[in-house]
């Protein structure tokens, strides 16, 4: 029987929670098909992946790596003796693991363990979240046999025949959270007649966003609005004084998401990929902002696929000051807006994301 063999995976992809939460997805579903397997992530040292992944129950090593910045630094003076020795070193971990498959979510610590992975023969699948890819997945993608991708037109990028549309793996637990609304709103001790605002920064937090919800915290009163507000790791000493007054609660990190998008009737969010595809599953009425400080101006470009189809708002950092109180007091006014922005999202979503990834990398494993 196929399903005990042992197979040797390695997943390498990080830098953010965006990169780092889908190579653990696919890790669970592969290891619940292939209970014998054995996994070894590959990660940046010094980045957050060296944490999350353990927690997550999975063997990892670090590379010494880092991107290139964009302006000059002497971070860049540094970078190709990282390169250098990352190469080494993911010689060396592919050659005593022996891995059967090599799977990167992109980041940086992900270019030299498959471009050594692939140069070794070793069958190797990319996952591309984003609407713009990145720079390692786009050097990697001339080696790779397989990438699998969240949007269409990428074919710009890579080479056609071997893309696969498939989505971006997201928690399981987000599929059913209409039925959570009530247990939610108890959760976060919610006031039921009222309007929920969740507000989501990314994984670190946004200072930009946060800013913003500081000023219109009298505004939102005005509106009758309550906020979950996660204001993100960096920025909680600062913002926490906020959550003793009515109608706010501040959280540096929110560990039940299931519960925090079925408590809310609206959300401010960044544009990261998985972010994005989260959203979709949702199917809730959505503000992006976009981070401008991103490679690429990829989150704005992630942000701009879902507003064309009109499943979504979008306020350029830029523009808050301005656009912000216009906007949102005009879709809190209108039920039909909320409702067809909700539908049209919902629309979007690809719930088979990780089944699909995964059956890419079988097909990989027995060729």
């Amino acid at each position: 029987m196929a399903e005990s063999k042992q197979y040797n995976i390695i997943l390498s992809g990080g830098g953010t929670g965006g990169h780092i939460y889908p190579a653990i997805a696919i890790a669970n579903a592969l290891k619940s098909k292939y209970p014998e397997a054995k996994f070894l992530f590959v990660g940046a040292k010094d980045r957050m992946e060296m944490e999350k992944v353990p927690q997550a129950g999975y063997d990892i090593k670090g590379l010494w790596i880092t991107g290139i910045q964009r302006n000059l630094t002497l971070k860049n003076l540094m970078f190709p003796f990282k390169l250098i020795s990352s190469l080494w070193k993911a010689r060396k971990i592919v050659k005593s693991f022996k891995p059967d498959v090599a799977i990167g979510t992109g980041g940086f610590a992900s270019g030299p363990l498959l471009y050594v992975a692939a140069s070794k023969n070793i069958p190797t699948l990319i996952q591309e979240q984003n609407s713009y890819p990145g720079i390692t997945n786009k050097l990697l993608s001339k080696k790779a046999h397989k990438i699998c991708v969240a949007y269409k037109g990428l074919e710009r990028f890579f080479p056609k025949e071997k893309i696969k549309i498939t989505g971006n793996p997201v928690r399981q637990d987000l599929l059913s959270i209409d039925e959570k609304t009530v247990e939610a709103k108890n959760h976060f001790d919610l006031k039921h007649g009222k309007y929920t605002l969740l507000v989501l920064g990314g994984s670190l937090g946004s200072r930009r966003i946060n800013q913003l919800i500081e000023k219109e915290l009298d505004y939102f009163d005005t509106q009758n609005v309550q906020i979950i507000w996660q204001c993100g790791k960096l920025y909680y000493e600062q913002y926490k004084l906020y959550g003793n007054t009515k109608n706010v609660q501040v959280h540096q990190f929110l560990n039940r998401m299931d519960l925090a998008y079925a408590a809310a009737d609206i959300i401010i969010s960044r544009a990261g990929a998985s972010s994005v595809s989260e959203l979709c599953i949702v199917g809730k009425p959505v503000i992006f902002v976009p981070s401008p400080n991103v490679a690429e101006d990829h989150q704005t470009k992630n942000a701009m696929a879902i507003v064309n189809r009109d499943a979504a708002l979008l306020i350029r950092e830029s523009d808050l000051d301005v656009d912000f109180e216009n906007k949102f007091s005009q879709l809190i006014a209108s039920r039909e807006k909320q409702k067809e922005l909700g539908a049209n999202i919902k629309k979007l979503a690809l719930v088979n994301a990780t089944k699909d990834i995964v059956e890419e990398v079988e097909i990989l494993l027995n060729k």
